[in-house]
């Protein structure tokens, strides 16, 4: 029997490259009680990794971020988003090129897509970064999580040289900026 949680959770779904990086970095954020990698905005249904790896269905590699509301809210989550990863660079984070690693949101009420808007023009307004967010806004339709093994792929292998090279100095970067909002270690 799966037991509820016991408070009303948000769901925010966020693609900002690779998904270990986005469950990695969210995972340390107050307020968020768990992180699913997976695969939406395409037109194969339940696709594999495999399959969303040639970016030939559409797919971003993006990751649901399950939120307490009364903790964080939807605009405090995208500022997190905004933050860990390039939103400038058309379907690219460093090293992973192709629309499966393309910066989105895919929102799932008018509310959140405001929230969005809003947002993204006050950062290009703030002029942040030397080119203007790139970062889609797009229904979210159908979430298909990842396969298991993509689950806390960080937190299980933290000496593999991409979880070294590329997550690890976000989530230091994360750590420093939002101080205020990183979970207190048991």
């Amino acid at each position: 029997m799966t037991q509820q949680p016991s408070r009303d959770l948000e769901v925010a779904t966020l693609a900002a490259g690779c998904f270990w990086c986005t469950e990695a970095a969210f995972s340390i954020i107050r307020g968020v009680e768990r992180i699913e990698p997976g695969y939406t905005g395409g037109v194969v249904p339940n696709p594999t990794y495999e399959q969303i790896s040639t970016g030939e269905t559409g797919h971003a590699e993006a990751a649901q971020v399950f939120y307490d509301p009364k903790v964080i809210t939807y605009r405090e989550v995208l500022e997190i988003f905004f933050a860990i990863h390039d939103p400038t660079s058309v379907n690219r984070q460093g090293a992973d090129v192709g629309t499966q690693y393309r910066s989105a949101i895919f929102y799932s009420d008018e509310q959140q897509k405001r929230t969005a808007e809003e947002l993204i023009d006050e950062l290009n307004r703030e002029g942040i970064w030397d080119r203007p967010i790139v970062t889609t806004l797009e229904p979210l339709k159908h979430f298909y999580r990842a396969e298991t093994y993509h689950k806390d792929y960080y937190k299980k292998h933290p000496k593999e040289p991409y979880c070294q090279a590329v997550i690890a100095p976000k989530i230091a970067k994360l750590q420093a900026r939002f101080i205020d909002k990183i979970k207190v270690p048991l």
